[in-house]
C-alpha cells in the first residue's frame, strides 16, 4: 500500500509512563511501517513522569519526546495530540501490545475520506493471556455498548481500543477533558455527537512488556461516570421518568384491585415495587438533572449555560416536595385517626400507607435537596485545562536529526 499520493504526514502518539522495556520496539515498529507503507511521519513520545529509562530510549530509537507534568493517560494523549505536527494522529501504547504493522491499514479509511476516526478492533484477536476474560467479555462490550448509545449515531466493538487514527484538528476541536483511561469512552462520545464518521479495523493484540497502568474497577467506574456526564439523559433522567412512570401504575393498579393480580396459582401485589420505583425514580431523575447541570458547569457538556438557565428546573423541587410531604403526612394521620370515627376495617388501607410512606420519602428528600444543592453548587468545580501545555524534552538534539525523524517516507 503506498500513501505517496496522498502527501499525509502522520504522527504516532505514545505516551509513556516507565515503558523502558518496550518503548524502544514500539518506536522501530511504528517507524518501520509508516517507512514502508512510503508514508511521512514522526513518532512522538509523551512522558508522563517516567522514572526509568523510558526518554533516553525513546530519544536514542528517533523519537520527538515532549513531557506531560498532569499525571493521566489523558493527560498525556491530549497532550500529545496539541503537539504533533501531523495532520493524521495515530494513537497507540507503548507496550508492544497494538499491532503498530496495521498504521497504514488503520489510517486508509481516512485518507480515502470513508471514515474520520478509525479504532483498530482488539477483540476478535484478543485471548486470555492478552486481555483478561472479565474485560474481553464483561468490561469493554458493557462499555461499548453504552458509548454506542451515548454517541448516538456509532456503532462499535471495541470501544475501549486505544489503538486509533483520526484526523488531529477535528479531534482538537472537540474540546476533550479527561485525564485519565476515560479518555477513549468521551472521544468517541463527542467524535459521535459532533458526527464523525467512526469506524473500525480488525488489528492483532498482543502480549504486555511491563506493567499495567490499568485497574479494572476504578478505570472501569471512571468511564461509567464520563459517560453519565456526557449521557445524563439516557443513564439517569430517562430510566428515572419510566420508573416513575411504572411505579405510579402499580400504586394505581393496587386501588383498583386492591386484590391483586392472579394468573394460576400465582398471586401477585405490587404494593410494595409499586413505591420503590417511586421513589428510586424520583432519586434517579434528579441525579440526572444534577449530572446534567454539573456537566455544563464544568464544560464536559457543550453550550453556554447561565446559572439561571442551568438551574431552572430547581424552583419546582421545593414545591413538589412540600406537596408530596403534605399528600404523605395527611394520608398518614387519616390513616391514624379513622379508627376512632369508624369501627369497620378499611378495604384500601394497606394501598394507601404504601402511598403515603412513597410520598413523605419523596418530599423530604425533594425538600433537603432543594435547600442544600444550591449551597454545594456555589463550590468552585476543579478545573481541568482543555489544553494541556507540554515541556519539550528533546531541545538538544540538532536540526538535521528532528528533520529526518519526522520526513520518512519521502523521496
Amino acid at each position: 500500500m503506498s500513501f505517496h499520493d496522498c502527501d499525509v504526514f502522520v504522527t504516532v502518539v505514545f505516551p509513556c509512563l516507565n515503558e523502558e522495556g518496550a518503548v524502544g520496539s514500539c518506536i522501530d515498529d511504528a517507524l518501520g511501517s509508516l517507512r514502508n507503507a512510503n508514508i511521512r511521519g514522526e513518532v512522538l513520545v509523551v512522558d508522563n513522569n517516567s522514572t526509568d529509562h523510558s526518554v533516553e530510549i525513546a530519544l536514542s530509537h528517533g523519537a520527538r519526546v515532549v513531557s506531560e507534568l498532569q499525571p493521566g493517560y489523558g493527560s498525556a494523549l491530549r497532550a500529545g495530540i496539541l503537539a504533533a505536527r501531523g495532520e493524521i494522529v495515530v494513537m497507540a501504547d507503548a507496550d508492544m501490545t497494538y499491532e503498530l504493522g496495521a498504521i497504514p491499514r488503520l489510517i486508509e479509511p481516512i485518507t480515502s475520506n470513508r471514515a474520520d476516526l478509525v479504532l483498530g478492533e482488539r477483540l476478535s484477536s484478543s485471548t486470555r493471556h492478552s486481555m483478561p476474560f472479565l474485560h474481553r467479555r464483561v468490561g469493554t462490550p458493557i462499555l461499548s455498548f453504552l458509548v454506542n448509545r451515548a454517541a448516538g449515531n456509532i456503532l462499535v466493538r471495541d470501544s475501549q481500543s486505544g489503538f486509533r487514527a483520526f484526523r488531529r484538528d477535528e479531534v482538537v476541536g472537540l474540546g476533550l477533558t479527561s485525564t485519565g483511561m476515560e479518555f477513549a469512552s468521551e472521544l468517541l462520545v463527542r467524535a459521535g455527537r459532533a458526527g464523525m464518521r467512526v469506524c473500525e479495523v480488525e488489528t492483532s493484540y498482543g502480549n504486555r512488556i511491563g506493567n499495567s497502568k490499568l485497574n479494572t474497577f476504578s478505570d472501569g467506574w471512571r468511564h461509567f461516570r464520563q459517560i453519565v456526564l456526557l449521557a445524563p439523559y439516557m443513564l439517569l433522567i430517562t430510566p428515572g421518568i419510566i420508573l416513575l412512570t411504572f411505579g405510579a401504575l402499580f400504586q394505581m393498579f393496587e386501588f383498583l384491585d386492591p386484590a391483586g393480580l392472579v394468573i394460576g396459582p400465582l398471586h401477585w401485589r405490587p404494593i410494595f415495587l409499586g413505591g420503590i420505583a417511586l421513589v428510586v425514580g424520583t432519586q434517579f431523575t434528579v441525579v440526572g438533572l444534577v449530572a446534567r447541570d454539573r456537566s455544563f458547569k464544568s464544560d464536559v457538556l457543550t453550550g453556554v449555560r447561565t446559572n439561571q438557565e442551568r438551574l431552572k428546573w430547581l424552583r419546582y423541587i421545593l414545591p413538589i416536595g412540600t406537596l408530596s410531604t403534605l399528600i404523605g403526612g395527611s394520608i398518614d394521620i387519616f390513616l391514624l385517626v379513622r379508627p376512632l370515627f369508624r369501627s369497620s376495617a378499611l378495604v384500601l388501607q394497606e394501598p394507601l400507607a404504601s402511598l403515603a410512606s412513597s410520598a413523605l420519602i419523596i418530599g423530604i428528600s425533594l425538600i433537603s435537596f432543594g435547600l442544600l444543592y444550591p449551597l454545594f453548587d456555589k463550590m468552585p468545580m476543579p478545573t481541568i485545562p482543555l489544553a494541556t501545555s507540554v515541556s519539550m524534552v528533546d531541545d538538544a538534539r540538532s536540526d538535521s536529526e528532528e528533520i529526518n525523524s519526522i520526513e520518512l517516507g519521502s523521496d
